[in-house]
């Protein structure tokens, strides 16, 4: 029978000589600025540098407990170089990885930011959280894409605690992708699955761009088109609405996982309140609003705006609405017809 010698025993012992790549365990005797200082217990000391601590473990204090990799087993003055990272790291892929397969939602905090996404550390582990997969509750909705401005709006998320689920993990390629809106997807459906068309919601308006704005709707994205901002002829949203402004909305179409919203629905039509003042035959006087090729539209009330057409205006040259008409002049018209149901009012011009 072979010899045991001591060299064997400690080896096989968890007090023996640390080893490369070991995980151990320890306690933190000090946190300095450029390192940490670990208790190994019977196995010595370990020292950690600050770049190997890791996102995740910056806030160790002395009395902390920690694991860490050993890197180095002994160094010239007896310790062991240790790091937390790698430890994290090794143990991180497998939780994260089962995080994965079971389609789990995860809690984290992004660090930084680019005009990409979001930057974020879990489990150790280094990973992306695109724009794109943001919520409609953090999504930069910025007029024209101001990238400087998106950047900002992102800037805002760092140190949020989301969640989030994986959409993409490969170890081997060090790749770790993270999306927000898939962790929200299944209670955002359940909410839409109680919203029906013609109920009367509130939300949070997140983004105004030149085609209308965006509503947060309890987590679940609106849009107000600029047709339905307002009943009035609306040149630029900003001018009705505010970023973080709460405003009543009416549901005219669900659409997958967005609504389409109408603040004008909340509202009667002054345009059919004022038209019925008006009978066909009436002289008129009104504003010129715009002029076309086509004809002049003519603001005859504040709610009601009518057309000349061209076909109104006479023949030849003497008939060009450019020759015929100025921007803001006041002139008489002649109302010919009414249409209530295409919301049209047809004049000449005297």
């Amino acid at each position: 029978m072979a010899q045991i010698t001591m060299e064997d025993l400690l080896a096989d012992s968890p007090l023996g000589q640390l080893k490369q790549g070991e995980v151990v365990e320890g306690t933190v005797l000090e946190a300095e600025k450029h390192q940490v200082t670990v208790d190994l217990g019977a196995r010595g000391i370990g020292i950690v540098m600050r770049r190997e601590i890791g996102y995740g473990n910056r806030d160790i204090e002395p009395g902390s407990e920690v694991i860490a990799s050993v890197v180095d087993p002994e160094l010239k003055d007896g310790t062991a170089l240790l790091s937390l990272r790698k430890a994290a790291k090794d143990r991180g892929w497998d939780v994260l990885a089962d995080a994965f397969d079971k389609g789990e939602v995860v809690e984290v905090k992004p660090y930084d930011a680019n005009r990409g996404g979001m930057l974020i550390e879990a489990e150790g582990i280094r990973g992306f959280l695109p724009v794109s997969q943001l919520s409609a509750e953090h999504y930069p909705r910025v007029a024209g894409a101001d990238k400087d401005e998106i950047l900002q709006k992102l800037n805002d998320l760092r140190g949020i605690i989301l969640r989030v689920r994986i959409l993409d993990i490969d170890r081997k390629q060090n790749k770790l992708i993270f999306s927000e809106k898939e962790a929200v997807r299944e209670d955002m459906q359940e909410r839409l699955k109680e919203l029906e068309e013609g109920d009367e919601v509130e939300g949070t308006v997140t983004g105004v761009v030149d085609f209308g704005a965006f509503i947060n709707v309890s987590g679940i994205e609106g849009l107000i088109h600029i047709s339905e901002i307002s009943w009035d002829r609306v040149e630029n949203p900003k001018d009705y609405v505010k970023v973080g402004e709460r405003v009543k909305a009416k549901v005219i179409a669900i659409d997958k996982d967005r609504l389409s919203l109408s603040m004008k629905q909340m509202q009667s039509d002054p345009w059919l309140e004022e038209v019925d003042k008006y009978s066909k035959g009436d002289t008129v006087k009104g504003k010129v609003t715009r002029i076309t090729p086509f004809g002049a539209f003519i603001q005859i009330s504040p709610a009601v705006e009518a057309l000349v057409h061209v076909s109104e205006l006479g023949e030849g040259d003497g008939a060009d609405p450019d020759k015929l008409f100025k921007l803001n002049e006041e002139k008489e018209f002649t109302i010919i017809d009414i249409d209530k149901e295409a919301r049209k009012i047809s004049l000449s011009f005297n």
